[in-house]
């Protein structure tokens, strides 16, 4: 039976939540930590990172007047507590399902999310344009930017520290350390000294100082010296202090008292502030605080053992496919190293970093450094494998084109997460790699249909002397048995997988065992075209040859895809032939199963089949009657 939380369930809105008293937000944390624990127990989330800003959502939206003020969280996968306290409490059953709940802040969710996120290190740029904006219009708005450590070790992040530090723009930008990554100084002396740096006297002194000293600089520079002597004796704010801000903490993010009292002083405050809070991923559940990096994503689990429900399939995914290939090349190459920025876990890279660590690389949360210094290495003969998301590596695509593609470098990108990734949402899903890899020239973009031709396609990628890609979907394949050996394919040549009349399917990557199984009830020609480019331009003209139709399918945006590939290969060579392609339309598909997001796409074998007779149909001057209900 489910806990009683009297408090939380007294609290719709943060509105609410101000006529609490002070002294019983403790209690209300506490509650606030087992709803979090009971709720992810049946639906799954984010839930290590979640358990260690209770108290800091709490104080935030205790002391400020959200929504007006806004609130803007990086990543957003800390973000449930705000949603428990802005009315959707009684729908976090329906976390990351379809219809239900998104994942991450969603403005067309709740004014509360006053910026939708999911991509890491954009809070301080969105954060600071709306104070610029609130500033411009003459509101009195207070804007606050949540930002976690390894979210700050993005450049994105450091422009936007710089540019606000320049501008002198009221803004407070709260770094959640929850990692000890900056300081793990914590205690009595810090909370103290962030209360007594954030009250009005020292700021009120501090800025009437300034003005007097400036006329005498030589005496300005020894005071400012002075004060960056005695705060960098307990604080790590030297740094911050540089780019403009006033440097408050480290505070610890578990003591409402002393986390209200300073945000108290900082929304009063002028200028740009930095306050430095220290938290402890998983806090309140022991299995989660012992390894925060295993509960940071979980299944539905048990929450008296914290053991998570097993999906339903036991095959190796294709993350573990490249993770074990990883090592056998590099066990067979001494040139290869690995490259990935800040998803060793998600891209299957553990095993590698612990065997190879003198060739593995984690860059942090900066996927444009990933790249370039991928192109760096080769230019001096190393042979670099990316690991990367697909979505992520939108964010370093200037580097794709102008420091590997432009120069021909041989890096290889192993793009995880290609295509739809369910319960992520529309933020982490793959849904356009295709159609931007495919118009860069000197680059080979490959996609497996199963976990042999992955490690076949890794190889063959791995030993060209060019750039090349293979994108690989979230979760398992086919279940083909695995071949060990290292061997590579042609380039740019598919395959037939199956024979048929009228129709034929060519299919990529993902989408070739669903369109095996619509080709078996069409009685179509099935290729797997292994290539989107080059193209087997040769295997393109043979099918529209001798095909009344042809069907392209892929997990992949239809505009621009490989579908579009196959178009323009029609229209070069003056073939006319109907063709029909199936992809991801063109809009943002919400969260939602995976299996379920295919079936809404029509990229499953009944959504083919359907997709197939519907076009026939239509197209009634080309088919007689009887042939169409042949199929």
């Amino acid at each position: 039976m489910a806990a009683s939380h009297p408090l939380l369930e007294s609290i719709h809105t943060p509105t609410d939540l101000r006529t609490l008293p002070e002294r019983q937000l403790p209690g209300l944390a506490a509650e606030v930590r087992h709803f979090l624990l009971e709720s992810l127990g049946r639906t799954g989330g984010h839930l290590a990172a979640n358990l260690g800003t209770v108290e800091l959502t709490l104080a935030l939206h205790y002391v400020y007047n959200t929504p007006d003020d806004r609130l803007v969280w990086d990543v957003g996968h800390q973000s449930y507590t705000h949603k428990i306290l802005t009315d959707r409490r009684e729908r976090m059953a329906t976390l990351r399902q379809k219809d239900g709940l998104a994942g991450f802040p969603k403005r067309e969710e709740s004014p509360y999310d006053s910026f939708g996120v999911g991509h890491s290190s954009t809070s301080v740029s969105a954060a600071l344009g709306m104070a610029i904006a609130a500033q411009q219009e003459g509101i009195n708005r207070k804007v606050v930017a949540v930002i976690g450590d390894g979210a700050l070790t993005a450049g994105m992040a450091f422009e936007a520290l710089n540019h606000a530090g320049d501008l002198h723009t009221d803004l407070l930008v709260v770094l959640n350390d929850n990692d000890m990554s900056i300081s793990p100084n914590v205690g009595g002396l810090s909370n103290h000294l962030a209360r007594i740096l954030s009250g009005k006297l020292y700021v009120s002194l501090r800025e009437q100082g300034k003005k007097a000293l400036k006329i005498m600089p030589p005496m300005w520079e020894l005071a400012r010296r002075a004060e960056e002597h005695v705060k960098g004796m307990v604080v790590p704010g030297t740094l911050f202090e540089e780019l403009g801000f006033n440097y408050i903490g480290p505070v610890d993010g578990h003591d409402l008292p002393t986390l209200t009292a300073t945000l108290r002083n900082l929304r009063e405050a002028h200028g740009p502030q930095f306050l430095h809070v220290v938290t402890k991923k998983g806090k309140g559940y022991a299995p989660a605080e012992d390894n925060p990096c295993t509960y940071h994503g979980v299944s539905a689990f048990d929450l008296d053992t914290g053991r998570m429900a097993k999906g339903e399939s036991s095959g190796p995914s294709y993350t573990q496919i490249f993770g074990h290939w990883l090592c056998d090349m590099a066990a067979q190459d001494e040139r290869l190293v690995a490259i990935t920025p800040a998803m060793r876990e998600g891209s299957g890279l553990v095993e590698f970093s612990q065997r190879y660590p003198q060739r593995y690389f984690d860059v942090g949360i900066a996927e444009q450094h990933a790249v370039t210094l991928a192109a760096g290495m080769a230019c001096e003969g190393t042979k670099p494998v990316v690991a990367i998301y697909s979505t992520f590596l939108q964010r370093a695509y200037d580097q794709l084109i102008h420091d590997v593609a432009i120069q021909n470098l041989p890096v290889l990108f192993a793009i995880d997460r290609a295509g739809l990734v369910g319960p992520d949402g529309p933020t982490h899903a793959g849904s356009f790699d295709l159609s931007y890899l495919r118009c860069l020239p000197n680059l080979v973009v490959m996609a497996p249909a199963d976990e042999n031709e992955c490690r076949q396609m890794l190889t063959t990628g791995f030993y060209l002397d060019q750039p090349a890609a293979v994108r690989y979907p979230r979760g398992v394949g086919p279940g083909v048995t695995l071949h060990p050996e290292l061997a590579g394919l042609p380039v740019g040549k598919g395959e037939l997988r199956r024979t048929g009349r009228r129709i034929a399917v060519l299919a990529f990557g993902s989408m070739v065992a669903p369109a095996l199984a619509a080709g078996n009830t069409l009685d179509a020609t099935v290729a797997n075209m292994r290539f989107v480019k080059p193209l087997d331009e040769a295997l393109v003209i043979e099918l529209a040859t001798h095909h009344e139709l042809l069907v392209t399918v892929e997990e992949n945006a239809v505009m621009g895809g490989a579908g579009s590939a196959i178009s323009e290969c029609l229209a070069a060579h003056g073939l006319e032939v109907p063709i029909l392609h199936l992809g991801i339309p063109d809009r943002y598909l919400e969260h939602g199963a995976r299996g379920e997001l295919l079936a809404a796409c029509g990229l499953t074998a009944e959504g083919i089949v359907h997709s197939v007779q519907h076009a026939l149909t239509q197209r009634p001057c080309q088919k007689s009657a009887a042939q169409i209900n042949s199929l």
